[in-house]
């Protein structure tokens, strides 16, 4: 954003000209082999603006909206529409950029809507000091920051398409001058741009924040060979733009198995076990600190009664301010974690049972209520953006699974409830 002055001609400087040069064939050709080459240009940083566009592109062409994409990449454009991408700029973001000076907020925007005409459009929504004072070009449309994720973000560098190696040979003549193939988008170090910090980058108890790559590298699935299984393997399968995660309850069923048994420590005293193994996902599990799993123990008894007996997460717990470990039981891919739960019961004429609970959201959940409480010092659109976004995350939490092991029988055969 230090390329606006304020003024048009702080949209010259910004967006005037081909700022990416890339030494890339187009139209189908190879790019390098250097995948790392590739990317540290791909998302350099601060990103380039796209500069004017080449003057024989139609509006359409030239446009950075996803609606214009999705004109002829239809599949795409629906599966980005209903995904996470395409609301990374959405109230729980947008009240707090509202108190963020433009060095924080970029920060933000680096993922959350990375491209330089995006910044731009959220300076001047904001009033931040470097904002242009005049309305953007006609191919920079004046909702495309709050769109979020775009498919340029990805896909566009100085007007020039990106994308993987086509999958029926080669590439036919297209609009927007073909596009570039480049194998870098089906590895696993594209997508650590946004989730992976550097080792520079925050911690906490010497954990950095966002460790995902990482998590990848020291996971079976990074492994040479015929297994090996890449971010785009599961989040992207058959290239469909959805990435799919702990929001979605079918792909979290595939990450983990659990199991349910029951011990008896003397004639009124129980143990409860539950073993939840990280069967699928490629890294822990739940990667980073907003998710957490929570286990809740039931004693049901034959009258019908139900008797909370405990509650336990699974997840990276922090504190609201984003400065201490409160706990740590995130299950790396392939392991297995057990979970505890003493109580006491009379006769053996019960169940136990577990009830597994997603809140894909629950840090934030956290620090909106936190929020919450001192709203009468924010600016009041911010607060509203608040309630917007404290909604939103709540709606999004879910039940996933249930076991349940009859006391009689698991006592007298030793028999194990399995969730699958």
């Amino acid at each position: 954003m230090n390329a606006m002055n304020g003024t048009w001609t702080g949209w010259r400087r910004l967006l005037g000209g081909l700022a990416v040069a890339m030494s890339l064939t187009g139209c189908g050709r190879e790019a390098s082999p250097d995948t790392d080459a590739f990317l540290a240009q791909h998302w350099q940083e601060p990103m380039a603006p796209q500069g004017a566009p080449p003057g024989h592109f139609s509006a359409l062409e030239a446009s950075l909206h996803p609606e214009a994409c999705g004109q002829c990449h239809t599949a795409q454009y629906a599966d980005w529409h209903a995904s996470l991408h395409s609301r990374t700029m959405g109230p729980g973001l947008r009240w707090q950029l509202a108190l963020m000076d433009q060095a924080q907020g970029n920060r933000c925007l680096r993922c959350h809507a990375p491209l330089a005409e995006q910044k731009a459009l959220v300076a001047r929504e904001l009033g931040w000091p470097n904002a242009p004072a005049q309305a953007p070009p006609a191919y920079v449309a004046p909702d495309l920051a709050h769109q979020g994720l775009v498919c340029a973000a990805c896909h566009v560098r100085g007007h020039q398409r990106f994308g993987p190696p086509p999958r029926q040979g080669g590439v036919p003549d297209s609009p927007h001058d073909g596009f570039v193939v480049s194998h870098a988008f089906e590895d696993s170090r594209f997508c650590a741009h946004c989730h992976q910090f550097p080792d520079d980058g925050p911690r906490i108890a010497g954990k950095l924040q966002e460790d995902t790559y990482r998590q990848w590298l020291a996971s079976p699935y990074a492994q040479d060979g015929p297994d090996r299984q890449t971010c785009q393997t599961c989040h992207m399968p058959d290239r469909r733009h959805q990435w799919r995660g702990i929001h979605d309850p079918d792909m979290t069923r595939q990450a983990i198995a659990v199991e349910l048994a029951l011990d008896r420590l003397d004639d009124t005293h129980y143990r409860a076990r539950a073993r939840v193994r990280n069967r699928g996902a490629g890294h822990h599990f739940p990667t980073y600190m907003v998710p957490k799993v929570e286990l809740v123990f039931y004693r049901k008894g034959a009258d019908g009664g139900v008797h909370e007996l405990g509650r336990q997460l699974i997840g990276w717990q922090v504190d609201t301010q984003i400065t201490r470990e409160i706990a740590d039981t995130r299950i790396p891919a392939g392991a297995t974690r057990e979970f505890a739960q003493a109580f006491e019961a009379s006769g053996q004429d019960w169940r136990l049972e577990l009830v597994v609970n997603v809140s894909p959201g629950e840090h934030y959940e956290r620090i909106f209520r936190d929020s919450l409480n001192r709203a009468d010092t924010f600016p009041a659109g911010a607060v509203v953006l608040l309630r917007q976004a404290l909604a939103e995350v709540e709606g999004k939490r879910y039940e996933l699974m249930r076991a349940s092991v009859d006391a009689g029988a698991a006592l007298t055969a030793g028999e194990i409830g399995i969730a699958k």
